[in-house]
């Protein structure tokens, strides 16, 4: 009898054995990122304000892990190629994306994206927020100064007014037509391939009116070839800081930012997404990472992995609704 208890007891610890060993490995594997390269997946061209805050984060990122934090850009279809690869990709820490919010929506823009934003990442830290602003030209709309105005002067016309965005389904179209909507007045989208082109057109007065990035209008603004007469921020913005809110001219409750924010595949340990979201804390509060932002016209907004996550629902599930009910699609 005692031979056969100490049989099934030596049985049940040599099966235990594999399992104890697995758990024990991964808490140490766990406790010892990162011991290597990590990647940062940019889901857009370099350049653009994405790409920057991405180098910005990463160049100070890879200082506090000591170890590389190597970006990688992999442009395409508003980021979804990139994104539907990192959900694939294994959750061990050691890539991660910068979700900006073309790709936090391009899912309900196209209907092969090839990935959830929802349940295919774990939020890690919100990094920036990247204000829009809504520009005429002076010439062609010499009295329209204000939101108010630009809206009488739209509803005064038989043939619905233009306006220009970067694209299809960039944030800005979908932000002037939530506010249409809540504005009960209409105007004509028409698409443009990415700002630069489009700025160009509203500059020579080809479409009078556009919702642009802030950074890419704002050297015009400036030179006064463009006039800011809102901003979709639910604060005024410090670079233009005349420049009234649209909540402030008669549409409380507005609000349309576009964002980025550090993301890993769903899984991803804990204790590894924390570590990131508390050196991203500590970057962000730098005074020279902010000025570095501002200078590629972004502001640096930290949020922590739950915050960011209910971001990320709030948002996807807001701009998918506008999507549905305007009956937007990139496909």
């Amino acid at each position: 009898m005692k031979f056969s208890a100490i049989t099934r007891r030596t049985a049940l610890a040599l099966a235990a054995a594999p399992l104890l060993a697995s758990v024990a490995g991964g808490a140490m594997a766990q406790a010892a990122w990162p011991d290597k390269m990590v990647k940062l997946i940019v889901p857009f061209p370099a350049g653009g304000p994405t790409d920057t805050a991405s180098r910005i984060v990463g160049q100070k990122l890879a200082d506090r892990l000591k170890q590389p934090v190597v970006v990688e850009n992999r442009a395409g279809a508003s980021g979804s190629i990139a994104a539907a690869q990192v959900a694939k990709s294994p959750a061990d820490g050691y890539t991660l994306m910068m979700l900006a919010t073309p790709t936090l929506l391009a899912p309900h823009l196209y209907k092969k994206a090839g990935y959830d934003t929802v349940k295919d990442f774990t939020p890690v830290a919100m990094v920036y927020d990247l204000p829009i602003v809504v520009v005429v030209n002076p010439t062609q709309l010499p009295n329209v100064t204000d939101l108010g105005s630009l809206i009488q002067h739209a509803k005064a016309q038989k043939v619905p007014m233009n306006y220009t965005s970067s694209g299809t389904g960039s944030f800005g179209h979908l932000s002037m037509e939530l506010l249409k909507q809540m504005g009960g007045f209409d105007m004509q989208h028409v698409p443009y391939k990415g700002s630069a082109p489009a700025i160009t057109d509203t500059i020579g007065g080809q479409v009078p009116v556009m919702y642009s990035d802030l950074i890419a209008a704002l050297p015009h603004i400036q030179a006064g070839k463009l006039r800011a007469i809102a901003v979709g921020s639910p604060q005024r913005v410090g670079v233009v800081p005349d420049v009234k809110t649209i909540a402030e001219q008669g549409f409380k409750g507005y609000e349309a930012v576009s964002w980025g924010g550090l993301v890993a595949p769903s899984g991803t340990p804990k204790a590894v997404v924390d570590r990131v979201a508390h050196e991203v804390r500590q970057i962000l509060a730098e005074k020279e990472v902010q000025d570095r932002l501002l200078g590629a016209g972004a502001i640096a907004h930290f949020m922590d992995p739950v915050q960011m996550g209910q971001r990320v629902q709030q948002d996807y599930t807001r701009w998918g609704q506008v999507i549905r009910d305007k009956g937007i699609a990139n496909d």
